[in-house]
């Protein structure tokens, strides 16, 4: 981060440097248009269209940086957020690298449910939010012992049971694939998680934050809904736009054919089929469907 002091005329904007958020943060970083070529040496990299420099770093280091004021914005799951415990604001769930921090136990073991767990050995990465729900489970207060052992392990959890170094683990599950491969199934969520856009509580540059944060909504917008045009007689139009009423209202435009009108309205992708097929039932006629690329509100 050395080279970070010398960019003090710049927006700090800390992003996970490998793994499952990686590529999907590039992605969506590109989306919102700000550009920008990421040397393979160095874990920063200037943005060339913006006052802005992404810097690099490990998904669970990210929060600390945050919280402390040394980058304004960050991406990273909101279960290392709650791990990390520090002040920071979360401003966008963005929908991607979901998965759920789980109690898993050997399949064909005894142990059924959480509170078999009580006074046994538990290893998890997360080990913060895994004190937590114990304390809660134990019914002691935060700092108070508990009979429950956790012991911190960085990788390969799962295969900790296995090995004979815990009876049960505390770990973040996200197809259950490599769970089924160790011979684990869950008797617990403790935490559904998803990658989040965070802020400093005191950014450097507030402007320009708000200006990222918009375009990163409207990425997320655009990737949840279409715009549906088609035509319609007029008379039609009110059960039509109870169809389509649009992300606040559907543009209605007159056609040069009498008490004919053209119809554009934002649909959810997700029910796009659905409402194609309603709208040919209900009168309305070369119904069209575009991809929207960015959108803002």
């Amino acid at each position: 981060m050395e080279l970070a002091n010398h960019l003090n005329d710049r927006l700090l904007f800390a992003v996970p440097k490998k793994g499952r958020l990686y590529e999907k943060c590039v992605e969506l970083l590109r989306g919102s248009d700000i550009q920008f070529r990421r040397s393979s040496r160095l874990d920063i990299a200037l943005c060339t269209n913006l006052p802005l420099a992404l810097v690099f770093l490990p998904a669970a280091d990210i929060p600390t940086f945050v919280g402390e004021g040394k980058c304004d914005l960050g991406i990273t799951g909101i279960d290392q957020v709650q791990e990390s415990d520090v002040d920071v604001i979360p401003l966008l769930d963005l929908n991607f690298g979901k998965c759920k921090l789980q109690i898993q136990v050997p399949e064909n073991g005894d142990l059924k449910e959480p509170k078999q767990l009580i006074g046994k050995e538990i290893v998890s990465s997360f080990t913060s939010l895994t004190t937590r729900y114990f304390e809660q489970l134990e019914g002691v207060k935060p700092g108070e012992p508990l009979k429950t052992k956790i012991k911190y392990v960085g990788g390969s959890v799962e295969a900790s049971c296995a090995l004979g170094v815990a009876d049960a683990i505390v770990d973040l599950v996200e197809s259950g694939e490599t769970m089924k491969a160790a011979g684990l199934i869950d008797i617990e969520t403790v935490l559904s998680t998803s990658a989040y856009l965070i802020s400093s509580k005191h950014p450097q540059h507030p402007e320009l934050m708000d200006t990222i944060k918009e375009r990163i909504e409207g990425v997320l917008t655009a990737q949840k809904y279409v715009l549906c045009n088609y035509n319609a007689p007029r008379g039609n139009l009110p059960q039509l736009l109870k169809l389509t009423p649009g992300k606040r209202a559907a543009t209605v435009s007159p056609l040069d054919e009498e008490d004919w009108v053209g119809v554009s309205s934002m649909v959810e992708k997700k029910d796009v089929g659905r409402i194609m097929d309603e709208l040919k039932k209900q009168g309305a006629s070369d119904i069209l469907v575009f991809e929207i690329s960015n959108c803002r509100a």
